[in-house]
Protein backbone atom coordinates (compact mmCIF):
# COMPACT_ATOMS: atom_id res chain seq x y z
CA UNK A 1 0.00 0.00 0.00
CA UNK A 2 3.04 2.54 -0.54
CA UNK A 3 2.14 2.94 -4.58
CA UNK A 4 1.06 6.41 -3.78
CA UNK A 5 4.17 7.52 -3.37
CA UNK A 6 5.05 8.59 -6.51
CA UNK A 7 1.30 10.80 -7.06
CA UNK A 8 3.32 14.13 -5.41
CA UNK A 9 5.66 13.58 -8.90
CA UNK A 10 2.79 13.42 -10.81
CA UNK A 11 1.05 16.62 -9.10
CA UNK A 12 4.35 18.30 -10.21
CA UNK A 13 3.48 17.90 -13.96
CA UNK A 14 -0.02 18.18 -13.38
CA UNK A 15 0.79 21.87 -12.01
CA UNK A 16 3.57 22.74 -14.98
CA UNK A 17 0.43 21.47 -17.32
CA UNK A 18 -1.93 23.94 -15.70
CA UNK A 19 0.36 26.42 -16.29
CA UNK A 20 1.17 25.91 -19.70
CA UNK A 21 -2.33 25.74 -20.66
CA UNK A 22 -2.64 29.13 -18.90
CA UNK A 23 0.17 30.83 -21.07
CA UNK A 24 -1.43 29.10 -24.69
CA UNK A 25 -5.12 30.55 -23.63
CA UNK A 26 -3.84 33.84 -22.14
CA UNK A 27 -3.26 35.56 -25.22
CA UNK A 28 -6.83 34.88 -26.54
CA UNK A 29 -8.50 33.64 -23.43
CA UNK A 30 -7.31 36.05 -20.77
CA UNK A 31 -10.44 34.91 -18.13
CA UNK A 32 -10.01 31.04 -18.90
CA UNK A 33 -6.45 31.34 -18.44
CA UNK A 34 -6.71 32.71 -14.99
CA UNK A 35 -8.82 29.62 -14.07
CA UNK A 36 -6.03 27.35 -15.04
CA UNK A 37 -3.33 28.97 -12.95
CA UNK A 38 -5.52 29.12 -9.72
CA UNK A 39 -5.97 25.03 -11.10
CA UNK A 40 -1.85 25.06 -11.33
CA UNK A 41 -2.15 27.01 -7.35
CA UNK A 42 -4.56 24.03 -6.32
CA UNK A 43 -1.58 21.36 -7.81
CA UNK A 44 1.18 22.97 -5.96
CA UNK A 45 -1.15 22.78 -2.87
CA UNK A 46 -1.93 18.96 -3.46
CA UNK A 47 2.03 18.37 -4.17
CA UNK A 48 2.90 19.89 -0.91
CA UNK A 49 0.38 18.01 1.04
CA UNK A 50 1.70 14.77 -0.55
CA UNK A 51 5.30 15.63 -0.26
CA UNK A 52 4.97 16.24 3.81
CA UNK A 53 2.88 12.77 4.43
CA UNK A 54 5.65 10.71 2.40
CA UNK A 55 8.36 12.21 4.38
CA UNK A 56 6.58 11.89 7.70
CA UNK A 57 5.86 8.57 7.05
CA UNK A 58 9.29 7.29 4.42
CA UNK A 59 11.84 9.79 5.04
CA UNK A 60 13.58 12.45 3.40
CA UNK A 61 14.76 10.49 0.38
CA UNK A 62 12.32 10.62 -2.75
CA UNK A 63 13.11 7.88 -5.38
CA UNK A 64 13.13 8.52 -8.74
CA UNK A 65 10.09 7.61 -10.47
CA UNK A 66 8.93 8.59 -13.78
CA UNK A 67 5.48 8.43 -15.76
CA UNK A 68 6.43 5.69 -17.98
CA UNK A 69 7.43 3.27 -15.27
CA UNK A 70 3.56 3.74 -13.94
CA UNK A 71 1.66 0.75 -15.34
CA UNK A 72 -1.48 1.93 -17.04
CA UNK A 73 -0.48 5.80 -16.99
CA UNK A 74 -1.98 7.22 -20.24
CA UNK A 75 0.60 9.16 -23.03
CA UNK A 76 -1.02 12.62 -23.93
CA UNK A 77 0.66 15.13 -26.43
CA UNK A 78 2.71 17.70 -25.34
CA UNK A 79 1.18 21.27 -24.79
CA UNK A 80 3.95 23.25 -26.34
CA UNK A 81 3.26 21.40 -29.59
CA UNK A 82 -0.41 22.58 -29.92
CA UNK A 83 -0.28 26.26 -30.97
CA UNK A 84 -2.49 28.66 -30.89
CA UNK A 85 -4.46 26.33 -28.33
CA UNK A 86 -8.08 26.28 -28.15
CA UNK A 87 -10.60 25.39 -25.26
CA UNK A 88 -11.73 22.37 -27.02
CA UNK A 89 -8.17 20.89 -27.29
CA UNK A 90 -7.16 21.51 -22.93
CA UNK A 91 -10.50 20.20 -22.39
CA UNK A 92 -9.60 16.94 -24.34
CA UNK A 93 -6.08 16.97 -22.98
CA UNK A 94 -7.53 17.34 -19.52
CA UNK A 95 -10.14 14.50 -19.84
CA UNK A 96 -7.71 12.43 -20.82
CA UNK A 97 -4.54 13.18 -18.46
CA UNK A 98 -6.65 13.64 -15.25
CA UNK A 99 -9.26 10.41 -16.13
CA UNK A 100 -7.48 8.10 -13.92
CA UNK A 101 -6.90 10.66 -10.46
CA UNK A 102 -10.53 10.48 -8.79
CA UNK A 103 -10.59 6.64 -9.34
CA UNK A 104 -6.83 5.97 -8.17
CA UNK A 105 -7.88 8.04 -4.86
CA UNK A 106 -10.72 6.29 -4.11
CA UNK A 107 -9.11 2.47 -5.04
CA UNK A 108 -6.11 3.49 -2.58
CA UNK A 109 -8.15 5.45 0.26
CA UNK A 110 -10.38 2.15 0.28
CA UNK A 111 -7.94 -0.28 1.00
CA UNK A 112 -5.38 1.74 3.41
CA UNK A 113 -5.78 1.58 6.87
CA UNK A 114 -4.38 4.43 7.79
CA UNK A 115 -6.72 7.57 8.80
CA UNK A 116 -4.29 10.20 7.87
CA UNK A 117 -3.88 8.94 4.08
CA UNK A 118 -7.28 7.84 4.01
CA UNK A 119 -8.45 11.42 4.79
CA UNK A 120 -6.25 13.05 2.64
CA UNK A 121 -7.09 11.16 -0.33
CA UNK A 122 -10.60 11.64 -0.40
CA UNK A 123 -10.05 15.17 0.04
CA UNK A 124 -7.80 15.00 -3.19
CA UNK A 125 -10.65 13.00 -4.65
CA UNK A 126 -13.12 15.41 -3.99
CA UNK A 127 -10.83 18.68 -5.31
CA UNK A 128 -10.35 16.36 -8.24
CA UNK A 129 -13.70 16.41 -9.17
CA UNK A 130 -13.57 19.71 -9.09
CA UNK A 131 -11.10 20.17 -11.54
CA UNK A 132 -13.15 18.02 -14.06
CA UNK A 133 -16.13 20.08 -13.44
CA UNK A 134 -14.06 23.49 -14.03
CA UNK A 135 -12.30 22.17 -17.20
CA UNK A 136 -15.07 20.39 -18.22
CA UNK A 137 -16.95 23.79 -18.35
CA UNK A 138 -14.49 26.17 -19.77
CA UNK A 139 -14.67 24.92 -22.59
CA UNK A 140 -18.40 25.81 -23.10
CA UNK A 141 -18.55 28.74 -20.94
CA UNK A 142 -19.75 32.02 -22.21
CA UNK A 143 -16.81 34.01 -23.53
CA UNK A 144 -16.27 37.79 -22.74
CA UNK A 145 -16.79 39.78 -25.91
CA UNK A 146 -13.30 40.63 -26.15
CA UNK A 147 -12.68 36.69 -26.04
CA UNK A 148 -16.01 35.97 -28.03
CA UNK A 149 -14.11 38.62 -30.98
CA UNK A 150 -10.86 36.81 -30.84
CA UNK A 151 -12.25 33.41 -31.34
CA UNK A 152 -13.72 34.80 -34.21
CA UNK A 153 -10.95 36.39 -35.87
CA UNK A 154 -8.92 32.62 -35.06
CA UNK A 155 -12.04 31.16 -37.19
CA UNK A 156 -11.22 33.49 -39.96
CA UNK A 157 -7.71 32.83 -40.08
CA UNK A 158 -7.79 29.34 -39.80
CA UNK A 159 -10.68 28.10 -41.54
CA UNK A 160 -12.73 30.35 -43.41
CA UNK A 161 -9.20 32.28 -45.41
CA UNK A 162 -7.89 29.36 -46.28
CA UNK A 163 -10.92 27.71 -47.18
CA UNK A 164 -11.88 30.58 -48.94
CA UNK A 165 -8.93 31.17 -51.16
CA UNK A 166 -8.94 27.55 -52.30
CA UNK A 167 -12.34 26.98 -53.46
CA UNK A 168 -11.98 30.54 -55.34
CA UNK A 169 -8.48 29.12 -57.45
CA UNK A 170 -9.86 25.91 -57.27
CA UNK A 171 -13.51 27.55 -59.00
CA UNK A 172 -10.99 30.04 -61.49
CA UNK A 173 -7.91 27.91 -62.21
CA UNK A 174 -9.44 24.75 -63.50
CA UNK A 175 -12.12 26.83 -66.07
CA UNK A 176 -9.33 27.01 -68.24
CA UNK A 177 -8.08 23.79 -69.22
CA UNK A 178 -12.06 22.35 -68.65
CA UNK A 179 -13.55 24.53 -70.89
CA UNK A 180 -10.96 23.99 -73.72
CA UNK A 181 -11.09 20.55 -73.27
CA UNK A 182 -14.57 20.54 -73.85
CA UNK A 183 -14.53 22.88 -76.89
CA UNK A 184 -11.41 20.77 -78.08
CA UNK A 185 -12.16 17.36 -77.71
CA UNK A 186 -16.94 18.00 -77.78
CA UNK A 187 -16.41 14.86 -75.99
CA UNK A 188 -17.75 14.75 -72.28
CA UNK A 189 -15.56 11.67 -70.79
CA UNK A 190 -12.72 13.16 -72.10
CA UNK A 191 -13.58 16.44 -70.60
CA UNK A 192 -14.18 15.14 -67.33
CA UNK A 193 -10.62 13.36 -66.87
CA UNK A 194 -9.54 16.87 -68.05
CA UNK A 195 -11.06 18.63 -65.37
CA UNK A 196 -10.84 15.57 -63.06
CA UNK A 197 -6.83 15.87 -63.16
CA UNK A 198 -7.25 19.62 -63.06
CA UNK A 199 -9.03 20.01 -59.94
CA UNK A 200 -7.13 17.17 -58.20
CA UNK A 201 -4.24 18.56 -58.79
CA UNK A 202 -5.24 22.22 -58.01
CA UNK A 203 -6.23 20.54 -54.19
CA UNK A 204 -2.70 18.61 -53.74
CA UNK A 205 -0.55 22.27 -55.20
CA UNK A 206 -2.61 24.46 -52.94
CA UNK A 207 -3.12 22.53 -49.95
CA UNK A 208 1.14 21.62 -49.70
CA UNK A 209 1.56 25.67 -50.22
CA UNK A 210 -0.66 26.39 -47.66
CA UNK A 211 1.04 24.29 -45.35
CA UNK A 212 4.47 24.48 -46.13
CA UNK A 213 3.62 28.70 -46.04
CA UNK A 214 3.29 29.28 -42.76
CA UNK A 215 3.26 27.53 -39.46
CA UNK A 216 1.44 29.49 -37.72
CA UNK A 217 3.73 29.88 -34.50
CA UNK A 218 4.23 33.60 -35.29
CA UNK A 219 0.87 34.66 -37.14
CA UNK A 220 -1.37 32.43 -34.86
CA UNK A 221 -2.95 31.28 -38.12
CA UNK A 222 -3.46 27.48 -36.46
CA UNK A 223 -1.79 23.95 -37.16
CA UNK A 224 -0.38 24.05 -40.82
CA UNK A 225 -1.64 20.47 -42.28
CA UNK A 226 -4.67 21.61 -40.38
CA UNK A 227 -5.12 24.63 -43.01
CA UNK A 228 -3.46 23.19 -45.81
CA UNK A 229 -6.65 20.51 -45.73
CA UNK A 230 -9.13 22.97 -45.75
CA UNK A 231 -7.14 24.94 -48.56
CA UNK A 232 -6.33 21.80 -50.82
CA UNK A 233 -9.84 20.41 -49.97
CA UNK A 234 -11.93 23.27 -51.18
CA UNK A 235 -9.33 24.22 -54.18
CA UNK A 236 -10.96 20.27 -55.40
CA UNK A 237 -14.20 20.69 -54.54
CA UNK A 238 -14.43 23.81 -56.39
CA UNK A 239 -12.95 22.87 -59.50
CA UNK A 240 -14.81 18.99 -59.06
CA UNK A 241 -17.94 21.50 -59.52
CA UNK A 242 -18.08 22.03 -62.25
CA UNK A 243 -16.26 19.17 -63.85
CA UNK A 244 -19.21 16.72 -62.21
CA UNK A 245 -21.72 17.87 -65.18
CA UNK A 246 -19.33 16.36 -67.57
CA UNK A 247 -20.82 13.12 -66.52
CA UNK A 248 -23.51 13.52 -68.78
CA UNK A 249 -22.85 12.25 -71.96
CA UNK A 250 -24.08 15.37 -74.29
CA UNK A 251 -21.05 18.27 -74.17
CA UNK A 252 -23.49 20.57 -74.85
CA UNK A 253 -25.96 20.51 -72.05
CA UNK A 254 -22.63 19.77 -69.75
CA UNK A 255 -21.51 22.62 -70.55
CA UNK A 256 -24.35 24.48 -69.77
CA UNK A 257 -24.83 22.89 -66.97
CA UNK A 258 -21.59 23.77 -66.00
CA UNK A 259 -21.44 27.51 -66.69
CA UNK A 260 -24.76 27.49 -64.03
CA UNK A 261 -22.69 25.64 -61.59
CA UNK A 262 -19.74 28.28 -61.72
CA UNK A 263 -22.39 31.38 -61.34
CA UNK A 264 -23.63 29.33 -58.06
CA UNK A 265 -19.67 28.73 -56.75
CA UNK A 266 -19.48 32.61 -57.21
CA UNK A 267 -22.39 33.41 -55.65
CA UNK A 268 -21.23 30.72 -52.80
CA UNK A 269 -17.80 32.60 -52.59
CA UNK A 270 -19.87 36.31 -52.72
CA UNK A 271 -21.79 34.84 -49.85
CA UNK A 272 -18.84 33.72 -47.51
CA UNK A 273 -16.88 36.94 -48.17
CA UNK A 274 -20.29 39.09 -46.81
CA UNK A 275 -21.02 36.68 -44.00
CA UNK A 276 -17.45 36.23 -42.79
CA UNK A 277 -15.38 39.25 -43.40
CA UNK A 278 -17.99 41.92 -43.38
CA UNK A 279 -17.73 43.11 -47.18
CA UNK A 280 -20.89 44.09 -48.56
CA UNK A 281 -22.91 42.49 -50.83
CA UNK A 282 -22.32 44.95 -53.84
CA UNK A 283 -18.45 45.40 -53.44
CA UNK A 284 -18.09 41.62 -52.80
CA UNK A 285 -19.80 40.87 -56.74
CA UNK A 286 -18.18 43.21 -58.03
CA UNK A 287 -15.10 41.58 -56.85
CA UNK A 288 -16.33 37.85 -57.68
CA UNK A 289 -17.49 38.81 -61.42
Amino acid sequence: MKSWRWRFRWKEEDARICEDFATGLEANYPEQAAKFRKMRHDEDRHRHRLLELYKSRFGEHVPLIRRQDIRGFVNCRPVWLVRPLDLKTVRKNRREHGSGDVPFYEAVARRTTDTGIRQLLGDLAEEERGHAHTAEKISQVGLSPDEAAQAKRLFLLQVVQPGLAGLMDGSVSTLAPLFAAAFATHNSWETFVVGLAASVGAGISMGFAEALSDDGSLTGRGHPWARGFVCGAMTALGGLGHTMPYLVPDVKIATSIAVCVVLVELSVISWVRHRFMDTSLGRVFKISI
